[in-house]
């Protein structure tokens, strides 16, 4: 089912083309996200990663939605044992914590959220939970 999303989402940023690379970049810089904290483009899973992952998707939480006057927000905490079957190169080495992620990058590792999610940052203390807005 994951491949089948992934190959869905792929057919429509290539359907939208340099229109939607724009959008994006719009979009990063209203947000204020950091995006040296990427990966310079996304970086998908091998299928023998994915499989690896596969056993965890069912433990992921997503939390209730709560937003300021700007942003609506939401955390999605990953099983901590998932962390150690995630590929090196979707890790920050400099803060031993996951990178920022492309929606093509999350939604590989069994996220699954409404469109218009950006991961903007890792709570660094507890390094499986994703912060999004």
């Amino acid at each position: 089912m994951i491949r089948h999303c992934m190959d869905f989402w792929l057919t429509i940023k290539l359907a939208l083309g340099f229109e939607f690379q724009r959008s994006i970049s719009l979009i990063f810089s209203q947000m204020d996200i950091d995006t040296s904290r990427r990966n310079k483009k996304p970086r998908l899973l091998l299928e023998s990663e994915r499989e690896r992952l596969e056993e965890f998707i069912d433990s992921i939480h997503y939390s209730a939605r709560y937003s300021d006057d700007q942003f609506e927000y939401r955390h999605v905490q990953l099983p901590k044992n998932m962390l150690k079957k995630i590929p090196a190169d979707y890790f920050d080495s400099s803060k031993g914590t996951l990178k920022l992620l492309w929606e093509d990058e999350w939604r590989a590792l069994g996220i699954t959220q409404s469109l218009g999610w950006e991961h903007y940052e890792v709570h660094e203390p507890e390094p499986h939970i994703l912060l999004f807005k």
